[in-house]
């Protein structure tokens, strides 16, 4: 099945986890497989593409339920990766992200990563004095999804956090912002615009939050994620600035969730994975590796009542129809 688990080195669930996202998905392994492979010991001692790439061939070639991601753990810890500590999912996705993607030679192979992986929107700035307007695209590697909204109120579906995220903002009192034209601070309308999908998406529900300067606090409240998802029906037109073809490829099913249980000081990560090949559900927790229904996976949606319970942190989604 290839559904094979990875031991915890100390506090690696985080680590493991992530990895097992990207390792089930056949489009990345097929990127994967590609690199350069770097000439030196030592290079290849620290190259994360490349020991990466070990540990995946260590899992598919063994018979082991589990093999050790030690060494991959040790490479990553001479780029700040730090073994025997607590990390956040999706923030290590991104340093993880960003360590391939810097260390693959090949120019095509960096293209389609990003191609891969790749949010594009654009960001709009009007002032509300006079006409005068601002876009700028930019790109993300996740979409960071608020739970709540601005008067602290439970966003109820993840339909309801998307739409939430492309709402017009009023930038007033002490958010406004300088007007060249108008020569001083004004009230400015700001707007995130939908532009581009990639093939694999990646939601971040944004679950962890300061309570004051000093205490982060977990929102464990219930909020449901569909298993298909289609943006032309969850966002508007004012929402999107795409073209037909762009958008009729916004179709996509769940592939994956990062599911954390425990408190913000003590807590513990797993993944929940649907086989590309087999169409089946497997909790990957650690070693320990097991076929789940969908209704397993919908008992991380969360619960207000148990702080410690389960709750889905990162959502990973798979196009249907990619162009």
């Amino acid at each position: 099945t290839g559904a094979i688990g990875l031991y915890n080195v100390g506090q690696s669930c985080c680590l493991n986890s992530v990895l097992q996202v990207f390792f089930m998905n056949i489009h990345f392994t097929g990127i994967l497989r590609r690199i350069t492979v770097p000439p030196h010991a030592v290079q290849k001692r620290r190259n994360v593409p490349y020991q990466m790439l070990l540990l995946l061939e260590k899992m598919q070639c063994g018979k082991q339920k589990a093999v050790s991601p030690i060494d991959l753990a040790c490479c990553l810890s001479v780029y700040r990766v730090k073994l025997f500590v607590q990390h956040d999912a999706a923030q290590l996705f991104l340093n993880l992200w960003n360590l391939i993607k810097q260390q693959m030679k090949k120019p095509e192979l960096v293209e389609e990563l990003s191609n891969l992986y790749t949010i594009c929107v654009q960001e709009h700035l009007a002032c509300q004095k006079c006409s005068l307007q601002t876009k700028r695209n930019s790109s993300m590697l996740t979409l960071p999804l608020p739970v709540l909204d601005s008067n602290s109120h439970v966003l109820k579906t993840l339909e309801n956090c998307l739409q939430y995220f492309f709402h017009p903002e009023e930038l007033t009192d002490h958010n406004m912002c300088f007007c060249e034209q108008c020569g001083r601070k004004t009230p400015f309308l700001q707007s995130m615009k939908l532009v581009h999908l990639p093939q694999t998406l990646t939601i971040h529900l944004k679950r962890f939050c300061f309570e004051t300067s000093a205490n982060i606090h977990k929102l464990s409240h219930y909020l449901p994620f569909p298993q298909d998802l289609d943006f032309n029906a969850v966002l508007t037109e004012n929402q999107c600035q795409a073209d037909d073809s762009e958008k009729a490829a916004w179709q996509y099913e769940l592939f994956a969730v990062v599911a954390h249980s425990g408190s913000t000081s003590c807590g513990h990560y797993c993944a929940y994975i649907r086989s590309l090949t087999e169409r089946k559900w497997y909790c990957f927790n650690d070693s320990e590796v097991c076929q789940v229904s969908w209704d397993d996976v919908k008992c991380t949606y969360g619960h207000s009542n148990l702080h410690w319970g389960e709750t889905a942190y990162l959502l990973i989604y798979m196009k249907k129809h990619p162009q």
